[in-house]
């Protein structure tokens, strides 16, 4: 059972990581509010009775997406065992927050004439789970989101149920991989007959293999995208011992897609006699942002063979300066090798051959990060490169959003103890880290979605998740910080000018 703190963090941490969330449009007979204008107001509503006075954040009953008795024994559980009033209305308001704003509908996959068994197909787990203010489903966000219930996770055949829940998240992105394995964010199923989101980027961007707007909701190649979809597979795997969603349905051949999919992307730019080597993704954007955008003409800077993976953009929707991102290629390694363990138990020869495969691309992400990804430091010494390319060419810095540097242990890649990744903490928490901000208000890792100045309370979590400190006041002084710049309204805003705490972005 995870301790009250471990529980609160690991919350906060799902919070934190999704985009701006609201409700579905209301309709003439749901009153409820969006969830982006009540979440901006203190007014009329139940106050801690600790020092910063935040209300109560969640929405009525009749108002939550999807109840859990599970979660509310949680909630209730944990009133007396968080002693600071304050910090318990930030657990109060933050873990139930997914379920409470964000699962917009759960259900069943229609039925499939063509498939061999059609009942089989009739009852696969659906569930959609938005990322931001509009009604899309990112891959890496839906999982996070979800992972935050793993302690509450039971074996369960139910519908509506967390086990349920999951099923319905590894189901539906298995659904949009097959579709578009390079893009990242995905439109409703048309079995939830939700309207469908609006994304004018398509119509700014050039990205080759163009997708369905019908069914993609946007296409950023995201290595750290896929290997969500391991990870959300594995954790359920391992909480609850059930192989359904992985032999019943179509998880191999999933699997099999993202495996073709990334070895496209393994390429160096020029062939051995000097051609440029065919790309499995590209994308050209009309912006004034160059993060939202790539270089030569969608292929981005050039890299040689390294065994890593290219990532075209990060996690945080920025393009890489050089594409072998080694915290998204430490994720992927990290969430084959457990991946590995589903596949393994499957009795097939394409079953047995996947094993292989993914076992032995692992390893060759390892060495490849080991060999190309360790840089030396003036400062620090050897130390984890953000992004290389093979050629010596690296970009020291670390970023907020998930997977970063700092998260490596979190993610399993290495161990605590592991002294590259003690000197590569060390630089991300320190000013050498370009997008550190420092000031009164919050210390924090930031990043270039936002711009320089800003700290990220997401990054916060990290660090003390990654914390060796046995005295705990690292831990202690962090969470201080990110109850202490709510802004009175006891939710995780998305960053923080570090010298303003009212100047935040997103109300949680």
């Amino acid at each position: 059972m995870l301790s009250a703190v471990s529980l609160l963090l690991l919350s906060i941490l799902s919070f934190a990581s999704h985009h701006s969330l609201s409700y579905a449009a209301p309709t003439t007979n749901d009153p409820c509010p969006p969830y982006e204008a009540f979440s901006r107001s203190r007014s009329n509503k139940n106050l801690s009775p600790g020092r910063h006075q935040l209300p109560l954040q969640r929405p009525v009953e009749r108002c939550r997406k999807f109840p859990s008795p599970a979660l509310e024994k949680t909630i209730t559980r944990l009133r007396d065992k968080i002693a600071d009033p304050d910090l318990f209305r930030l657990f109060e308001n933050s873990y139930p927050n997914t379920l409470d704003t964000a699962v917009l509908w759960t259900g069943f996959a229609a039925r499939d004439a063509s498939a061999p068994d059609s009942s089989d197909v009739f009852d696969e787990d659906l569930a959609f789970v938005i990322t931001g203010d509009i009604n899309a489903m990112w891959l890496r966000d839906s999982a996070n989101q979800i992972l935050s219930y793993l302690p509450l996770l039971e074996p369960s055949e139910s519908p509506k149920t967390i086990a349920a829940l999951f099923r319905g998240v590894i189901n539906l992105q298995s659904r949009y991989i097959k579709i578009s394995p390079y893009c990242h964010a995905f439109q409703p199923p048309p079995e939830s007959n939700i309207a469908l989101g609006t994304n004018h980027a398509y119509f700014l961007n050039k990205v080759n293999p163009p997708y369905d707007r019908s069914k993609t909701f946007d296409c950023k190649w995201e290595l750290d995208s896929l290997a969500s979809f391991l990870q959300i597979s594995s954790e359920y795997h391992k909480s609850t011992g059930d192989m359904r969603p992985f032999t019943r349905y179509s998880w191999v051949q999933t699997v099999k897609v993202i495996l073709d999919a990334v070895e496209a992307m393994r390429a160096a730019t020029y062939t051995s006699d000097g051609h440029i080597a065919p790309s499995g993704y590209t994308m050209t954007g009309q912006t004034n942002r160059a993060t939202e955008t790539t270089s030569n003409d969608g292929l981005g800077n050039p890299v040689k063979w390294t065994g890593m993976i290219r990532s075209t953009f990060r996690p945080s929707d920025d393009a890489t300066i050089h594409q072998f991102l080694i915290p998204s290629n430490m994720m992927f390694a990290r969430c084959l090798e457990a991946a590995s363990a589903i596949m393994a138990k499957i009795n097939s020869e394409e079953a047995k051959n996947l094993t292989d495969r993914m076992r032995t691309m692992a390893g060759e992400i390892r060495a490849g990060i080991a060999k190309y990804g360790v840089v030396h430091h003036p400062q620090f010494g050897s130390i984890f490169a953000f992004e290389v390319d093979g050629y010596g060419s690296h970009n020291f810095m670390d970023d907020a959003n998930l997977p970063s540097l700092l998260s490596a242990t979190m993610m399993g890649f290495v161990s605590p103890h592991d002294e590259v990744y003690l000197n590569t903490r060390l630089f991300a928490l320190s000013e050498e880290n370009p997008y550190w901000a420092k000031g009164p208000v919050l210390n924090a890792i930031g990043g270039p979605h936002l711009g320089p100045g800003r700290g990220w309370p997401l990054a916060s979590i990290v660090r003390i998740l990654t914390s060796l400190d046995g005295t705990g006041e690292e831990a202690k002084a962090e969470i201080m910080a990110i109850l202490n710049t709510t802004d009175g309204l006891g939710l995780i805003h998305e960053s923080i000018t570090s010298h303003n705490v009212k100047d935040w972005t997103r109300p949680w």
